[in-house]
């Protein structure tokens, strides 16, 4: 089993730096989340990513608190939703944010989508920087963003967000968007790094995890650390939550890299495109 000790952080930034695995909970009730995010703790997860949007951050919150891990061994993220971008808008936002989850400021706040058309991602960012300055936030960074969103926003508030998060697994790896990152000293974050659950059934990786005595999220999971990816992985199921944190102690070969790269589609997004979307 995965000791705390054993996750990898990754340098941010801004001199801060994250858990290469956490723990998400998208689609999770926010009952629900009391009880997986309860369990994730206990098994050594110590990063949690949330959202306005999944209202859950009060599930999410009182699971943190009644769990005994010092806050300070803790890396908590949650997104700004759509509705509330701007700058006004953005700081009352966060308020509301941090009250569901109980806490005095927040590890990593993003801009949960760029939502381009409305242009309003700019003050959002500003008021981002103005709640770093001010102490309630570590680190401030986006999710969905562009290659074209990126640029746009370094130029004009002067900071490189520290992580974009964004759509990620075998079968959509990204890989122009993830060199796009690099050059821009911004960490790439992995949501939905199964596919949601439709790369487990793969051949390929299936293939792979036999020859590793693994299961396929384990492998898949591990193809991101191996590629520097930071990935929040979603489950309720206990086995699975202590699984999915369960792959620092083995290694896929360049063989097995290639195999899973070869997954790739063009067309393999699952979720919303981000040019359209919001």
């Amino acid at each position: 089993m995965t000791s705390i000790s054993s996750v990898p952080a990754v340098e941010l930034n801004d001199g801060n730096s994250i858990p290469q695995l956490g723990f998400g909970v998208f689609q999770v009730p926010d009952d629900q989340a009391y009880d997986a995010v309860t369990e994730a703790l206990k098994v050594g997860y110590r990063s949690i990513d949330t959202a306005r949007i999944y209202d859950n951050e009060s599930g999410t919150g009182r699971a943190i608190a009644d769990s005994g891990v010092a806050r300070e061994d803790l890396f908590v993220t949650t997104k700004l939703w759509n509705d509330d971008q701007g700058y006004d808008e953005t700081l009352r936002a966060f308020d509301a944010s941090l009250d569901r989850l109980g806490l005095d400021y927040l590890d990593l706040y993003l801009v949960h989508w760029p939502v381009a058309a409305k242009g309003r991602y700019l003050d959002s960012f500003r008021a981002f920087q103005q709640l770093k300055r001010d102490g309630r936030v570590r680190s401030i960074g986006v999710s969905n963003f562009t290659a074209d969103n990126l640029t746009r926003l370094v130029d004009a508030v002067g900071e490189t967000p520290v992580l974009n998060q964004i759509e990620l697994h075998p079968g959509f790896s990204q890989a122009h968007l993830r060199a796009v990152h690099a050059d821009l000293g911004i960490v790439t974050e992995a949501w939905s790094p199964l596919g949601q659950g439709t790369m487990l059934a793969n051949e390929t990786i299936r293939a792979v995890a036999d020859a590793h005595g693994r299961t396929p999220a384990q492998v898949i999971l591990r193809w991101h650390v191996q590629l520097g990816n930071v990935v929040i992985p979603k489950s309720v199921t206990p086995e699975r939550i202590a699984s999915n944190i369960d792959v620092f102690d083995f290694a896929l070969t360049a063989d097995d890299m290639a195999a899973l790269a070869s997954l790739d589609r063009t067309d393999g997004r699952i979720g919303p495109d981000p040019d359209t979307f919001g």
